[in-house]
């Protein structure tokens, strides 16, 4: 696996690939990989002749309240894992290779709508910052196909939008949420939890995995009782606090009149504290094909 940390030395390898007629899968990240990164760069090496992998922990996507200085970073551990994965590439841009003006670019990528609801509530600004740093990694990486988790679901929505709305020449490809065990929704931010509060953290996926028993006694139930029936759910965690939980359509987003059930195609979202720590899940309706294609 090769290394790359500017944008010119990237472009050789890109050239290259070009040249030789290949495709290329890609695969954005912050860092501190797991399994859920780990099976996203396994399903683009299936599905094309080279396999890139960013890391790049964007300030552009943070608030100023939030741990983009504490976000875990392991260069080292990272790149083991890619290098036993068999990537090809590893593009480790600076702040300053991404933003050569400073990390409050004059140019920027606003997607409206779609980034409003739920982490754009809670979070202003973050998807701004989300739809810019991918937008520079499209162009410079040059993928066929780019692979994401589906535990942002808002963020693949986001994704396809900006690429249907600005013609990228490229496959966003969305792959289902890796989880542990018991359930919990892999991430980055998971080692923040103290033993008391993982503990607790797979009330998201129980609280979601609960809303069948829910439909199923109730047919009718509406976007906002279900909210309800979720919330008191996850409640039943001592430490958890909150942030949001919605019930909307997919992929736009928006709200749903009458039973949540006769929606073509809804998400369940949440976003709960433990402390310090956000952690977002979510469930699909009807499920996505098992390989995250629909």
């Amino acid at each position: 696996m090769q290394i790359y940390r500017t944008v010119a030395e990237y472009s050789e390898f890109l050239a290259r690939a070009r040249k030789a007629g290949e495709t290329i899968g890609f695969v954005p990240t912050m860092g501190y990989l797991h399994a859920g990164h780990l099976s996203l760069v396994k399903r683009s090496k299936r599905e094309n002749d080279r396999t890139v992998v960013s890391i790049f922990v964007n300030p552009l996507q943070f608030g100023p309240n939030e741990d983009f200085e504490r976000y875990p970073r392991d260069e080292a551990r990272d790149a083991a894992l890619l290098e036993e994965a068999e990537a090809d590439a590893l593009f480790l841009p600076s702040v300053a290779e991404m933003y050569p003006d400073g990390p409050n670019p004059p140019t920027r990528v606003t997607v409206a709508g779609v980034t409003e609801p739920m982490c754009g509530r809670s979070r202003p600004g973050h998807f701004e910052g989300v739809a810019t740093v991918v937008a520079k990694l499209f162009h410079i990486v040059a993928p066929d196909r780019a692979y994401f988790g589906m535990k942002d679901a808002q963020q693949v929505a986001v994704i396809e939008r900006m690429v249907r709305d600005l013609h990228f020449r490229l496959e966003i490809v969305p792959c289902p949420t890796r989880r542990e065990p018991d359930g919990l929704a892999m991430s980055s931010r998971n080692v923040y939890l103290t033993a008391g509060q993982r503990e607790q953290a797979p009330v998201l996926y129980r609280s979601l995995m609960r809303i069948d028993e829910w439909l199923a006694a109730e047919p009718g139930l509406t976007a906002d009782e279900l909210k309800r029936k979720l919330a008191d759910s996850v409640r039943e965690a001592p430490e958890a606090v909150i942030d949001y939980v919605e019930v909307l359509s997919y992929p736009d987003l928006a709200p749903i009149a009458g039973p949540v059930a006769a929606a073509p195609r809804w998400i369940a979202a949440l976003a709960v504290k433990f402390g310090a720590t956000r952690l977002i899940d979510n469930r699909l309706f009807p499920a996505p094909n098992p390989d995250g294609r629909d």
